[in-house]
């Protein structure tokens, strides 16, 4: 992580969220660490997220950014997700976007609204985070028995023949 100066706006939101999460410690955020671990502590916690979405916004380290959106996007209601993903820099968005889009399609997957032909025919475009999520929470018998023959790697398979036993 790429250490920089914060901006005077953004040391203010970090001692925000500190203030959110109890800490009273000084911390140096010149570290991109420090403020990583602080941004991760306040993922945790809904009422720090409002602030954290703000301190995003100004975090001038885009990979850090782009981690931290996309440490919080499970965590968010679906309608929000798209707020998080335009804090960011415009050069980093696409990860945490397709990522957004992931989650709408494991979703859709888990409450059954998508058809197990639909699997079939598009299981191949899915990224292999995505195959192991679905595979993992599934207890669709048919969705599994398409992931154990079809699944990208071997562990995506194995775990949905397991969880088919």
């Amino acid at each position: 992580m790429a250490d920089a100066e914060p901006t005077a706006p953004l040391l203010e939101l970090l001692r925000q969220l500190e203030a959110a999460l109890g800490r009273t410690a000084a911390p140096d955020f010149t570290d991109g660490h420090v403020r990583w671990d602080l941004y991760r502590a306040a993922t945790q916690v809904a009422e720090a997220l409002p602030i954290l979405l703000r301190a995003v916004s100004q975090e001038r380290d885009t990979s850090l950014a782009s981690a931290v959106v996309v440490e919080v996007l499970e965590r968010l209601d679906p309608q929000e997700r798209a707020a998080w993903v335009q804090a960011l820099d415009t050069s980093v968005r696409d990860f945490s976007g397709r990522r957004v889009q992931e989650l709408e399609l494991l979703e859709a997957v888990h409450s059954g609204h998508v058809t197990t032909a639909e699997v079939r025919r598009t299981i191949d475009s899915w990224s292999t985070w995505l195959q192991l999520r679905i595979v993992a929470a599934s207890d669709d018998r048919e969705v599994l028995r398409l992931f154990s023959e079809l699944g990208r790697t071997k562990r995506i398979r194995h775990t949905a023949l397991s969880s088919l036993k």
